[in-house]
């Protein structure tokens, strides 16, 4: 049946139904419907390992537009269980670019959907919070234009709704190295030890670009082996989950407090607040963009950033923290610093990709902090 685009279906796990086009990779998956509202960066969003677990649909409505290239990428593969948008573009207008959209979906498996009504499931999530669906393709059940019957609809919510949730599960194994390994440099300058639980390429190279030596190791690394590799310096990565799961990080990451400066991202920024006796929780809808708007309290300054969290750290549960950065939406805390120790985190990614540039001093502020202790220390 030449010519027939393929239908496709998103059922939520509430019974709500979203009737649209097949895109990418043929098939069926399953997972949490989340939204980001970047207009630009899709495949830095897809190959981040934060969003593993994830369907993501994408609120500004034409993506695919410039392709994908192997620069671009955020690790070795998209980790996004599913994506969404109005309307993929089936040409890639750019000297950049590789491979289309389509092409690179289809390559790694992903499974998408187009033509929906986005702006009604965003809204949805936004007014009821997140909830978990499934997604399927028409010719899983017969041709390409099969209209699904209620019966295989109500399956597909079953699924959905069978799916283990992301709350209380530790999913950063699945995406943390295996083995420890040295990031390629031609400096020779601080060593600093990363503990990846689903890091970024561009927040290792943001190290790099301030003249570290860096070893990423697993994220269940113990203490004693890290302090084994003589670092200078501790960043705590990003990574995908329930930040309260992974016990045995909490345990390393409280042990190496005051030992080392410390640098939290994201996942890294929950996991220092809990090692220190705080409280986490998951956010009704998260944030999930390119144009979160932050005040730095320090110096009074707003910094527009790029957020991927659907969980937030609990400001009144801060009790060796202080607070350093507020997000100006919705108030919750995007930033703290050890009262004592030259330890930080921040809740956004300082290293964009995508997104705006604002907080790159971030990784500057590190290397200074890493100077001035080991300055005094010897």
């Amino acid at each position: 049946m030449a010519g027939v685009r393929e239908r496709a279906v998103l059922v939520l796990e509430d019974g709500t139904v979203y009737h649209g086009y097949a895109f990418g990779a043929r098939g069926k998956t399953v997972g949490e419907v989340v939204f980001n509202t970047a207009q630009t960066g899709y495949q830095e969003i897809m190959t981040d390992p934060s969003y593993h677990g994830q369907i993501v649909v994408m609120t500004y409505p034409h993506q695919g537009n410039y392709g994908v290239n192997v620069y671009d990428m955020q690790s070795n593969r998209p980790w996004v269980k599913g994506f969404v948008a109005k309307e993929f573009s089936r040409i890639a207008s750019n000297p950049r670019a590789q491979q289309t959209l389509g092409e690179f979906m289809e390559f790694y498996g992903v499974v998408g959907l187009e033509g929906i009504d986005t702006r009604a499931l965003v809204r949805k999530i936004r007014e009821g919070g997140v909830l978990k669906g499934a997604i399927a393709h028409a010719s899983l059940y017969g041709e390409p234009d099969h209209a699904f019957t209620p019966e295989e609809l109500e399956a597909l919510r079953q699924e959905a709704k069978a799916w283990t949730d992301i709350d209380g599960r530790d999913m950063t194994p699945e995406v943390s190295t295996p083995l420890p390994y040295a990031w390629p440099t031609l400096k020779s300058g601080r060593r600093i030890v990363v503990m990846d639980f689903g890091i970024k390429h561009a927040i290792v190279e943001n190290l790099a670009q301030q003249g570290f030596e860096i070893l990423v190791v697993p994220g269940k690394t113990p203490a004693s082996q890290i302090m084994a590799l003589e670092p200078h310096g501790l960043l705590i990565s990003n990574g995908p989950g329930d930040p309260s799961m992974p016990r045995y990080a909490h345990e390393t990451i409280w042990k190496l407090m005051g030992l080392l400066p410390t640098f939290g991202i994201c996942l890294g920024h929950q996991l220092l607040a809990l090692a220190a006796g705080g409280r986490t929780y998951k956010m009704k809808f998260g944030h999930r963009g390119a144009n979160h708007p932050v005040k730095n309290l320090l110096t009074g300054k707003i910094e527009i950033t790029s957020q991927n969290h659907g969980y937030a750290v609990d400001i009144d549960s801060l009790k060796e923290f202080r607070p350093t950065h507020i997000n100006l939406n919705d108030g919750t805390l995007e930033g703290m610093a050890h009262a004592r120790y030259p330890v930080f985190s921040v809740q956004y990614h300082p290293e964009a990709a995508p997104g705006p540039h604002d907080a790159l001093y971030l990784f500057r502020r590190f290397l200074e902090e890493v100077e001035a202790f080991h300055g005094v220390t010897g």
